[in-house]
């Protein structure tokens, strides 16, 4: 995966549908009904492109997008990003629109911010009645793509003091879905006054969040 992301770097390719490496690349932010706050952590994702554009640089935009399932500018983005502590409830219309977009070379990172677990398992389920949410092992190629984490997904926040979950879904072999349970990415990745963590906690949330979005270009562009 690395050689893949310094070939995109020397070639300027990325991205779905073949866009280029620009300022115009980003995390889409999704918004969804059903209650759950997806606007929660406001400053995580600013943070997370600063880190990608710093750390890389690969010059990514210095704001997310934002957009719902049914958004034409959907498939411009191969990096959807959703969050939140409530519930999530998708129609008919826009599950169909998830589906055809994930097959068609999306990625969705659902980071569960406490609270959102059982209505993203439900609708996980009827958007993808042929595949399951299954446990990454740490040597999944995401948790090493640019920082190496030798024991997988970190543990950023407490919640209920269980251990951090990566799920995946995953058709024809690319991976889809990954859902982040019990880790909390998103509040890691906030400014460091909002939740006071460490700045060690935060690092290690911020490396995850780079091998994620290098993982997705990596992706697109193979």
């Amino acid at each position: 995966m690395k050689l893949i992301v310094l070939a995109m770097l020397a070639s300027g390719a990325v991205g779905q549908g073949g866009a280029a490496v620009d300022d115009t690349i980003t995390v889409a932010r999704l918004r969804y009904e059903g209650g759950g706050d997806w606007y929660a952590n406001p400053s995580s994702l600013p943070n997370l492109l600063a880190a990608v554009r710093d750390r890389t640089g690969i010059p990514v935009a210095r704001r997310e997008a934002e957009v719902s399932p049914l958004d034409p500018a959907l498939p411009d983005y191969p990096y959807l990003y959703m969050t939140g502590h409530g519930n999530v409830a998708f129609t008919p219309a826009e599950r169909a629109a998830l589906r055809a977009y994930l097959l068609g070379g999306g990625f969705l990172h659902a980071d569960d911010n406490y609270g959102l677990d059982e209505s993203f398992r439900e609708e996980m389920a009827q958007i993808f009645p042929d595949a399951e949410l299954t446990e990454l092992p740490p040597e999944h190629p995401v948790f090493h793509t640019f920082y190496d984490f030798p024991e997988g997904l970190p543990k950023i926040h407490e919640h209920d003091g269980k251990p951090p979950q990566a799920s995946g879904i995953f058709h024809a072999g690319r991976l889809v879905v990954f859902y982040t349970y019990e880790s909390d990415l998103g509040d890691g990745w906030e400014d460091e006054s909002v939740h006071e963590d460490p700045a060690e906690t935060r690092e290690q949330a911020l490396r995850m969040g780079v091998n994620l979005f290098l993982y997705v270009l990596g992706q697109s562009a193979s």
